[in-house]
């Protein structure tokens, strides 16, 4: 047998136990340090994990998600397409990321982050270069499959799962850290885009996105990432520790299935709200400088949540977390729909439909750990994510086209409906009882 690493960043699980201690203690020992490490240890230890992925989901949310809706009208207006055409492309990198997540999350479950986020990371340079370039529409669809996998390499999952196998089942205060950071996504994304639009156009933002990924998210992502690896997320021991407990239930059958299509659910609301929200605000009568208002409400009430769930981390069970945030959804769209379109319905449902976000994303990453557990993690975030990703792209289309046929009160009661249906799916999951 080789020798065991040196250094900080050796695996615990490859260390020798301590005196007196037999190795599952050792173990059990080593995996609670790593989640609850001296201050110093965000700069030189584990916890520097959770810096590098924090500003990996501010850039990474900010240029792959939140930016097409400003950039892509330039675009085609710039090549003479369609609209539709353009956002089509942002449709398919969304489909590609969900096909390929399975595979990568499994990748990172073996290998570690930073084999996968650093070379995700220039493919989204890639394809963000490559759009400027792209002049007929199969390359222009080229780039997106691209940045598609730039999706499912650098965005909430893969950061989960990179926490999950540095941090094995204790990852849920470390979840919790890196979604703080992602819920101001949007409040830096949208002004600095702007700023970039108006003084380098569609072209040379898209350059500087691609030299932000190249420069910055891939040698961080490459080289900065934590190597060490929780003893709860190997699948079996080395150096004669004993293997962990396998999780209290497969991940398949009828169990996964429910969570699944929860999660799916929740992910076609809240794509179909981001991107038809303020235009039907618009509609209703209520003006764009207000709409804007309201909808900047969204950032700060997901932020202010996933702040009470940190406290709460140790006394809720993500799978209530989940139930809440549904049921939350369901009565902000009840609201809004009874009341009718206005400026305090509006913000109340923005505030409300913002909160709930904000703790269902941390439960997304903390449900299937607590219940699968920690060895195969990314591999069971990517197949949830396979069919979230597949509704997530078609929803801005549906939901657009109901609002062209059905009153915005019917819209919002079918948005009502869905969130619980997805309500439905979590109250029937039912807790496993550990081994």
């Amino acid at each position: 047998m080789s020798a065991a690493p040196r250094g900080r960043d050796a695996e615990p699980s490859l260390r020798r136990p301590r005196a007196g201690k037999t190795a599952g203690e050792a173990a059990i020992a080593d995996s609670a340090a790593l989640a609850v490490g001296p201050v110093r240890s965000y700069v030189r230890g584990p916890g520097r994990a959770v810096l590098v992925l924090s500003l990996n989901q501010i850039l990474s949310w900010g240029m792959l998600i939140y930016s097409p809706v400003l950039i892509l009208p330039h675009l085609a207006a710039d090549r003479g397409w369609s609209l539709a055409f353009c956002m089509a492309g942002f449709s398919l990198g969304m489909i590609t990321s969900g096909l390929v997540a399975p595979r990568l999350g499994g990748l990172i479950d073996t290998r570690g982050g930073h084999l996968v986020m650093g070379p995700g990371a220039l493919s989204a340079a890639l394809g963000f270069a490559g759009l400027t370039l792209a002049f007929h529409p199969v390359l222009y669809f080229a780039c997106w499959l691209l940045i598609g996998v730039a999706m499912s390499t650098t965005l909430y999952d893969a950061a989960f799962t990179t926490l999950g196998r540095i941090f094995g089942a204790n990852a849920r205060r470390q979840i919790i850290f890196v979604t703080f950071a992602g819920g101001f996504a949007s409040t830096v994304a949208w002004p600095a885009t702007h700023i970039l639009l108006d003084n380098i156009g569609w072209r040379g933002t898209y350059l500087m996105f691609a030299a932000i990924c190249a420069c910055v998210i891939a040698p961080l992502n490459g080289f900065a990432l934590p190597r060490i690896v929780a003893p709860s997320s190997l699948p079996h021991a080395h150096g004669g520790a004993s293997a962990p407990e396998p999780p209290a239930t497969p991940a398949s059958g009828r169990l996964f299935v429910l969570i699944a299509a929860g999660f799916a659910l929740h992910a076609f609301m809240l794509s179909g709200v981001t991107s038809n929200l303020l235009g039907m605000l618009e509609r209703g009568g209520i003006d764009a400088a207000t709409v804007v208002f309201i909808g900047a409400l969204f950032g700060p009430a997901q932020v202010i949540a996933r702040m009470f769930d940190f406290l709460l981390a140790n006394r809720t069970h993500p799978l209530w977390i989940a139930r809440g945030a549904v049921a939350l959804m369901a009565l902000a769209f009840a609201v809004l729909s009874l009341a009718g379109i206005s400026v305090p319905a509006a913000a109340a449902f923005s505030i409300a439909f913002g909160a709930a976000n904000g703790v269902i994303t941390i439960a997304r990453g903390a449900l299937p750990l607590q219940i699968f557990g920690a060895v195969g993690y990314g591999r069971v975030l990517g197949r949830i994510a396979r069919p979230a990703s597949f509704v997530q792209a078609s929803a801005p289309f549906v939901v657009a086209l109901a609002l062209q046929h059905l009153s915005a009160r019917t819209v919002l009661a079918l948005g009502m409906v869905c969130a619980l249906a997805s309500f439905t799916c979590f109250m029937a999951v039912r807790r496993p009882q550990p081994r």
